[in-house]
Protein backbone atom coordinates (compact mmCIF):
# COMPACT_ATOMS: atom_id res chain seq x y z
CA UNK A 1 0.00 0.00 0.00
CA UNK A 2 1.28 3.18 -0.76
CA UNK A 3 2.28 6.20 1.65
CA UNK A 4 -0.64 8.45 2.36
CA UNK A 5 -0.51 11.62 -0.18
CA UNK A 6 0.64 14.95 1.38
CA UNK A 7 -2.93 16.35 1.30
CA UNK A 8 -3.76 13.04 2.81
CA UNK A 9 -1.37 13.43 6.02
CA UNK A 10 -2.08 14.28 9.38
CA UNK A 11 -1.41 17.76 10.51
CA UNK A 12 1.66 17.54 13.24
CA UNK A 13 -1.34 18.92 15.68
CA UNK A 14 -3.89 15.86 14.60
CA UNK A 15 -0.93 13.86 16.03
CA UNK A 16 0.01 15.85 18.92
CA UNK A 17 -3.72 15.60 19.98
CA UNK A 18 -3.46 12.05 19.52
CA UNK A 19 -0.57 11.40 21.75
CA UNK A 20 -1.98 13.57 24.35
CA UNK A 21 -5.08 11.21 24.27
CA UNK A 22 -3.14 8.02 24.40
CA UNK A 23 -0.62 9.55 27.14
CA UNK A 24 -3.62 10.63 29.30
CA UNK A 25 -5.19 7.37 29.37
CA UNK A 26 -1.98 5.32 29.87
CA UNK A 27 -0.94 7.81 32.88
CA UNK A 28 -4.33 7.47 34.53
CA UNK A 29 -3.96 3.29 34.37
CA UNK A 30 -0.51 3.45 35.79
CA UNK A 31 -2.10 6.01 38.88
CA UNK A 32 -4.62 4.40 39.70
CA UNK A 33 -3.68 0.81 39.03
CA UNK A 34 -0.65 0.69 41.04
CA UNK A 35 -0.84 -1.44 44.52
CA UNK A 36 -0.58 0.97 47.11
CA UNK A 37 1.88 -1.75 49.06
CA UNK A 38 3.60 -2.37 45.88
CA UNK A 39 7.37 -1.66 47.30
CA UNK A 40 6.70 -3.78 50.10
CA UNK A 41 5.58 -6.74 48.65
CA UNK A 42 5.88 -10.37 50.41
CA UNK A 43 7.77 -12.30 48.11
CA UNK A 44 11.02 -11.27 45.77
CA UNK A 45 9.37 -11.44 43.24
CA UNK A 46 6.17 -10.40 42.69
CA UNK A 47 7.04 -6.16 42.76
CA UNK A 48 8.87 -6.94 39.41
CA UNK A 49 6.03 -8.89 38.35
CA UNK A 50 3.65 -6.25 39.13
CA UNK A 51 5.78 -3.35 37.56
CA UNK A 52 6.17 -5.42 34.53
CA UNK A 53 2.42 -6.28 34.45
CA UNK A 54 1.39 -2.07 34.42
CA UNK A 55 4.15 -1.64 31.89
CA UNK A 56 2.77 -3.90 29.43
CA UNK A 57 -0.72 -3.02 30.57
CA UNK A 58 0.38 0.38 29.30
CA UNK A 59 1.58 0.24 26.20
CA UNK A 60 -1.25 -2.27 25.00
CA UNK A 61 -3.53 0.39 26.17
CA UNK A 62 -1.61 3.05 24.22
CA UNK A 63 -1.17 0.40 20.89
CA UNK A 64 -4.77 -0.09 20.93
CA UNK A 65 -5.92 3.01 21.24
CA UNK A 66 -3.35 4.29 18.11
CA UNK A 67 -4.25 1.22 16.18
CA UNK A 68 -8.25 2.15 16.40
CA UNK A 69 -7.47 5.51 15.84
CA UNK A 70 -4.49 5.04 13.18
CA UNK A 71 -4.53 1.52 11.82
CA UNK A 72 -2.35 2.38 8.84
CA UNK A 73 0.68 3.95 10.84
CA UNK A 74 3.80 2.31 12.50
CA UNK A 75 4.65 1.63 16.17
CA UNK A 76 8.15 1.36 18.16
CA UNK A 77 7.41 0.75 21.63
CA UNK A 78 9.78 -0.36 24.65
CA UNK A 79 8.36 -3.25 25.81
CA UNK A 80 8.00 -5.40 22.20
CA UNK A 81 5.57 -3.88 20.18
CA UNK A 82 7.25 -3.14 16.48
CA UNK A 83 4.66 -2.80 13.34
CA UNK A 84 5.41 -1.70 10.36
CA UNK A 85 2.98 0.90 8.88
CA UNK A 86 1.91 2.27 5.38
CA UNK A 87 1.10 5.83 6.39
CA UNK A 88 4.45 7.21 6.47
CA UNK A 89 3.57 8.11 10.21
CA UNK A 90 5.31 6.04 13.29
CA UNK A 91 4.38 6.17 16.84
CA UNK A 92 7.65 5.55 19.39
CA UNK A 93 6.50 4.64 22.85
CA UNK A 94 7.28 4.34 26.46
CA UNK A 95 4.47 3.20 28.20
CA UNK A 96 6.29 3.83 31.75
CA UNK A 97 9.50 5.56 31.87
CA UNK A 98 11.41 4.87 35.33
CA UNK A 99 10.33 2.07 36.35
CA UNK A 100 12.26 1.38 39.25
CA UNK A 101 10.66 4.22 40.51
CA UNK A 102 7.21 3.22 40.27
CA UNK A 103 8.24 0.68 42.09
CA UNK A 104 9.09 2.30 45.24
CA UNK A 105 6.45 5.07 44.86
CA UNK A 106 8.69 8.09 43.45
CA UNK A 107 7.02 10.45 41.56
CA UNK A 108 9.12 10.72 38.73
CA UNK A 109 7.80 8.37 35.76
CA UNK A 110 6.40 9.18 32.73
CA UNK A 111 4.45 8.00 29.66
CA UNK A 112 6.44 8.76 26.56
CA UNK A 113 5.06 9.13 23.12
CA UNK A 114 5.92 10.43 20.20
CA UNK A 115 5.23 10.64 16.14
CA UNK A 116 7.87 10.49 13.60
CA UNK A 117 6.76 10.94 9.90
CA UNK A 118 9.25 9.85 7.13
CA UNK A 119 11.90 10.21 9.35
CA UNK A 120 11.35 13.01 11.41
CA UNK A 121 9.75 13.68 14.69
CA UNK A 122 7.27 16.15 14.73
CA UNK A 123 5.16 15.74 17.90
CA UNK A 124 6.05 14.27 21.04
CA UNK A 125 4.18 14.47 24.54
CA UNK A 126 5.56 13.31 27.96
CA UNK A 127 3.13 13.03 30.98
CA UNK A 128 4.10 12.58 34.35
CA UNK A 129 1.13 11.86 36.17
CA UNK A 130 2.60 11.96 39.93
CA UNK A 131 4.00 15.50 39.47
CA UNK A 132 0.32 16.97 37.53
CA UNK A 133 1.93 17.26 34.44
CA UNK A 134 2.22 16.98 30.56
CA UNK A 135 4.94 18.41 28.10
CA UNK A 136 3.98 18.14 24.41
CA UNK A 137 5.84 19.88 21.32
CA UNK A 138 5.30 20.33 18.08
CA UNK A 139 8.26 20.77 15.53
CA UNK A 140 8.73 24.30 14.69
CA UNK A 141 5.86 25.09 17.25
CA UNK A 142 7.25 25.62 20.76
CA UNK A 143 7.13 23.62 23.53
CA UNK A 144 4.77 23.75 26.26
CA UNK A 145 3.78 22.43 30.09
CA UNK A 146 0.20 22.06 31.35
CA UNK A 147 0.57 21.32 35.23
CA UNK A 148 -2.77 20.51 37.17
CA UNK A 149 -5.33 21.41 35.24
CA UNK A 150 -4.32 24.33 34.01
CA UNK A 151 -3.77 25.57 30.48
CA UNK A 152 -0.75 25.18 28.81
CA UNK A 153 2.05 27.41 28.87
CA UNK A 154 5.06 28.00 26.46
CA UNK A 155 8.88 26.82 27.74
CA UNK A 156 11.74 27.89 27.43
CA UNK A 157 14.80 26.33 28.69
CA UNK A 158 17.57 28.12 30.99
CA UNK A 159 19.37 30.95 29.83
CA UNK A 160 23.26 29.55 29.77
CA UNK A 161 25.44 29.85 33.18
CA UNK A 162 28.95 29.04 32.76
CA UNK A 163 29.48 25.35 33.31
CA UNK A 164 31.20 25.43 36.66
CA UNK A 165 27.65 27.28 37.22
CA UNK A 166 25.55 24.51 35.28
CA UNK A 167 23.08 22.02 36.93
CA UNK A 168 23.33 18.87 35.02
CA UNK A 169 21.03 15.69 35.20
CA UNK A 170 22.29 12.03 34.35
CA UNK A 171 21.70 8.19 34.42
CA UNK A 172 22.74 5.10 35.30
CA UNK A 173 22.24 1.71 33.11
CA UNK A 174 20.75 -1.30 34.65
CA UNK A 175 24.42 -3.58 34.10
CA UNK A 176 26.68 -2.94 37.03
CA UNK A 177 29.80 -2.73 35.01
CA UNK A 178 28.35 0.07 32.94
CA UNK A 179 27.23 1.93 35.51
CA UNK A 180 30.54 1.65 37.00
CA UNK A 181 32.28 3.20 33.78
CA UNK A 182 29.92 5.86 34.10
CA UNK A 183 29.99 6.55 37.69
CA UNK A 184 33.94 7.10 37.03
CA UNK A 185 32.98 10.02 34.37
CA UNK A 186 31.05 11.59 36.88
CA UNK A 187 33.34 11.64 39.36
CA UNK A 188 35.51 13.80 37.13
CA UNK A 189 33.28 16.01 35.97
CA UNK A 190 31.37 16.59 39.23
CA UNK A 191 34.19 19.46 40.37
CA UNK A 192 33.31 21.21 36.93
CA UNK A 193 29.90 21.63 37.54
CA UNK A 194 27.40 22.94 40.04
CA UNK A 195 25.99 19.56 40.62
CA UNK A 196 24.96 16.16 39.58
CA UNK A 197 20.90 15.24 39.31
CA UNK A 198 19.85 11.78 38.70
CA UNK A 199 16.17 11.05 38.76
CA UNK A 200 15.52 7.92 37.64
CA UNK A 201 13.66 8.95 34.38
CA UNK A 202 15.25 10.43 31.14
CA UNK A 203 12.03 11.25 29.53
CA UNK A 204 11.31 13.66 32.92
CA UNK A 205 14.93 14.94 32.80
CA UNK A 206 14.44 16.06 29.22
CA UNK A 207 11.77 18.06 30.07
CA UNK A 208 13.70 19.21 32.71
CA UNK A 209 15.86 20.99 31.00
CA UNK A 210 12.80 22.44 28.47
CA UNK A 211 11.33 24.17 32.05
CA UNK A 212 14.42 25.38 32.90
CA UNK A 213 14.99 22.75 35.92
CA UNK A 214 17.92 21.17 34.44
CA UNK A 215 20.85 23.11 32.39
CA UNK A 216 21.52 20.28 30.96
CA UNK A 217 21.03 16.30 30.79
CA UNK A 218 23.54 13.58 29.14
CA UNK A 219 23.19 9.36 29.53
CA UNK A 220 24.86 6.77 27.33
CA UNK A 221 22.83 3.53 26.39
CA UNK A 222 19.60 5.71 25.94
CA UNK A 223 16.99 3.69 23.23
CA UNK A 224 14.98 5.72 20.64
CA UNK A 225 11.67 5.26 22.80
CA UNK A 226 13.84 6.58 25.68
CA UNK A 227 14.94 10.07 23.71
CA UNK A 228 11.61 10.69 21.08
CA UNK A 229 9.17 12.88 22.58
CA UNK A 230 11.60 14.70 25.60
CA UNK A 231 14.50 15.82 23.18
CA UNK A 232 12.08 17.14 20.74
CA UNK A 233 10.11 18.97 23.84
CA UNK A 234 13.49 20.66 25.08
CA UNK A 235 14.65 21.28 21.13
CA UNK A 236 11.56 23.34 20.94
CA UNK A 237 12.22 24.93 24.35
CA UNK A 238 15.47 26.31 22.94
CA UNK A 239 17.88 23.95 23.93
CA UNK A 240 20.40 22.05 22.04
CA UNK A 241 21.14 18.00 21.24
CA UNK A 242 22.86 15.66 20.22
CA UNK A 243 25.79 12.81 21.29
CA UNK A 244 29.39 12.73 20.05
CA UNK A 245 30.69 16.02 18.56
CA UNK A 246 29.02 16.00 14.73
CA UNK A 247 26.79 12.86 15.41
CA UNK A 248 22.80 12.65 16.56
CA UNK A 249 21.82 11.86 19.88
CA UNK A 250 21.69 8.01 20.20
CA UNK A 251 22.68 4.92 21.93
CA UNK A 252 26.30 5.80 22.61
CA UNK A 253 25.55 9.06 24.19
CA UNK A 254 22.72 11.69 24.57
CA UNK A 255 23.18 15.04 25.64
CA UNK A 256 20.53 17.98 25.55
CA UNK A 257 21.26 21.19 27.14
CA UNK A 258 20.85 24.81 27.09
CA UNK A 259 23.19 26.29 23.87
CA UNK A 260 25.88 27.85 25.82
CA UNK A 261 26.23 24.66 28.18
CA UNK A 262 25.95 22.01 25.41
CA UNK A 263 28.80 24.14 23.69
CA UNK A 264 31.42 23.19 26.40
CA UNK A 265 29.84 20.45 28.02
CA UNK A 266 29.88 17.73 24.48
CA UNK A 267 33.40 18.21 23.84
CA UNK A 268 34.35 17.35 28.01
CA UNK A 269 31.94 14.26 27.89
CA UNK A 270 33.79 13.40 24.68
CA UNK A 271 36.81 13.54 26.33
CA UNK A 272 36.05 11.98 29.29
CA UNK A 273 34.66 8.79 27.39
CA UNK A 274 31.22 9.48 28.66
CA UNK A 275 30.18 7.08 25.32
CA UNK A 276 31.99 4.18 26.24
CA UNK A 277 32.65 1.64 29.18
Amino acid sequence: MPHETDAQRPLPEELLDTALAAATRAGQLLRDGRPADLGVAATKSSPVDVVTEMDLAAERLITGFLAERRPDDGLLGEEGADRRGTSGVRWIVDPLDGTVNYLYGLPHWAVSIAAEVDGEMVAGVVTAPMRGETYHAVRGEGAHRAANGAAAEPLRCRPSPPLNQALVGTGFNYVAAVRTAQAAVVQQLIPRVRDIRRSGSAAIDLCDVAAGRLDGFYERGLHPWDLAAGELIAREAGARSGGRPGEAAGPELALVASPGVFAELQPLLEGLGAWHD
